[in-house]
């Protein structure tokens, strides 16, 4: 804590230069008191983007696992919108590995939303902590199963999801061979869906509990085969550097490693903007130290890096 009350004065304009500096930022100044003065947010981007449910989730987190009782955050915005992770991601991929710093987040989608209506509802429940543990991510493991989901909402059919899910299929085949792949496709009930959207979304497990995954969301003049051969591409990419998570989980571990009690390690494909940048404020704000090497493995990971944190261990004034 800065006990002196020093405003901290944060250039929204550098590095990544959106939100993510916004959302670390205000999530630490929250929980250490810190004022906060946050100059060209931004600045970086050339529209201000959607409220994506995801990335207002990675706000509030970190500050209600800090609070005196259980919270119950209901979130509205864009379950599946571009420049964001999807809803899918982070119940499928983001919530199993975050739980592993201790803590446990329950996530009902209560309907999905889509661009550039948004108009999505997710309900958000979670426990305060007493501390966070320091988590250890590096043994990737080998690749257990593949599974996904394909879907489409609104007026759109359902083929255009089988047409996803077989490309994807097709692309992820000739690379791995021997696995049996497994991706749902979903018609969203109009219930529980606000707009015409489709996407998709593969996840890797390995033999360590590892989740990495690639995704894709569909747009007019994009066809459904290009849409799941991205996904199916993105997926492959985050196996092959060798890392232990994916390119999106990467940088939202950052805060909570800067949190944890003690050291945490995850080892990462290149090191992403968006991770330098999440790297540079939580430094900036509390005084977790952060190192970045390169892995000197069996070589078989030519991209790979160790995060290493000396997390403050921030321990919860309510419990």
């Amino acid at each position: 804590m800065m006990g002196d009350g020093d405003r901290v004065e944060i250039d929204g304009g550098i590095m990544e230069g959106g939100g993510q500096i916004l959302r670390v930022s205000t999530a630490l100044s929250c929980l250490l008191g810190t004022p906060l003065r946050v100059r060209n947010i931004r600045a970086g981007r050339s529209q201000p983007g959607l409220r994506s449910v995801c990335l207002l989730m990675q706000v509030a987190m970190p500050c209600v696992l800090f609070a005196a009782a259980p919270s119950e955050l209901h979130l509205k915005g864009g379950t599946n919108a571009e420049m964001a992770p999807q809803i899918d991601y982070t119940v499928m991929v983001f919530k199993p590995i975050v739980e592993k710093f201790n803590l446990t987040l329950d996530c009902i989608i209560k309907r999905r939303g889509y661009y550039p209506k948004g108009g999505g509802e997710v309900t958000i429940r979670m426990s305060p902590v007493k501390q966070l543990s320091p988590i250890t991510l590096t043994d990737r493991g080998t690749v257990t199963k593949i599974h996904g989901r394909a879907f489409v909402a609104g007026a759109l059919p359902i083929k255009i999801a089988k047409d996803m899910a077989s490309a994807a299929v097709r692309c992820i085949r000739k690379e791995i061979r021997d696995l049996y792949v497994n991706i749902q496709t979903v018609r969203e009930p109009d219930n529980e869906a606000f707009g015409t959207g489709t996407g998709i979304i593969i996840v890797a497990e390995t033999s360590t509990g590892c989740l990495l995954a690639g995704s894709s969301l569909g747009k007019r003049g994009k066809s459904a085969d290009r849409v799941g051969t991205e996904a199916a591409e993105m997926l492959l990419g985050n196996l092959q550097h060798g890392g232990a998570v994916d390119d999106y989980l990467q940088d939202q571990l950052i805060i909570f490693m800067a949190l944890a009690d003690g050291i945490s390690r995850v080892k990462t494909g290149p090191i992403t903007l968006h991770t330098e940048t999440a790297i540079h404020f939580a430094e900036q704000l509390t005084k977790a130290k952060f190192t970045v090497t390169k892995s000197e493995d069996d070589g078989s990971s030519k991209d790979a890096y160790i995060i290493e944190c000396q997390g403050i261990g921030l321990l919860n004034p309510n419990l």
